[in-house]
């Protein structure tokens, strides 16, 4: 089997990143990392997937004048990895549309909701303050449009009456390492 090659792009922790490195460690998953970038040099993500042995960049966005100087150190980054995948997990930069066009159709992202409901931050806040009854998160294609790129698969989780945006996160992230290596695993195949 020939596996795609997929390069995730994190800013924190990593625990989408982790899933997906899990993922592939599977000999019969269709993809293999073969980087992880990250826009701050302090993500703890870049420890854990350099244990794995998958060669981590550090590319700090405070280091450049422009979002763009900023995307174009990422493209090229990404270039030399020529992944068949960029994977967004956890990666908190807004991209710029020349960046989103060079990576169109290739790059993908989850999201803490049910898409189109509540594109952007503090998604389980707001679900809540809508009185909502169930959320989600989505794993969509990257578009220049924030959060607005078609979708590629869903998990929801219920909304209990005594929740708290803090105890609807955890349910919806053990949804989501579940969801993002198996809309992972379908586009690769």
């Amino acid at each position: 089997m020939i596996k795609k090659r997929v390069v995730i792009l994190i800013s924190g922790r990593g625990s989408n990143m982790e899933c997906l490195i899990a993922a592939c460690a599977d000999p019969e998953y269709p993809a293999t990392i073969v980087g992880v970038i990250s826009n701050r040099s302090d993500a703890a993500g870049l420890t854990i997937a350099a244990s794995k042995g998958i060669a981590t960049f550090a590319i700090p966005h405070k280091n450049y004048e422009t979002r763009s100087g900023h995307d174009a150190a990422v493209h090229e980054t990404l270039r030399s990895l020529a992944p068949d995948v960029v994977a967004l997990a956890g990666y908190m930069r807004i991209m710029t549309p020349e960046f989103v066009e060079k990576w169109q159709g290739k790059m993908i992202n989850i999201h803490p909701s049910l898409l189109p409901k509540y594109k952007g931050t503090h998604t389980h806040a707001r679900a809540l303050e809508a009185g909502e009854t169930k959320h989600g998160c989505t794993v969509h294609f990257v578009t220049a449009e924030l959060d607005d790129g078609p979708n590629i698969a869903q998990a929801t989780v219920p909304v209990f009456e005594n929740d708290t945006p803090e105890t609807l996160q955890a349910r919806v992230l053990v949804e989501e390492h579940v969801l993002y290596p198996d809309a992972l695993r379908k586009i690769c195949k």
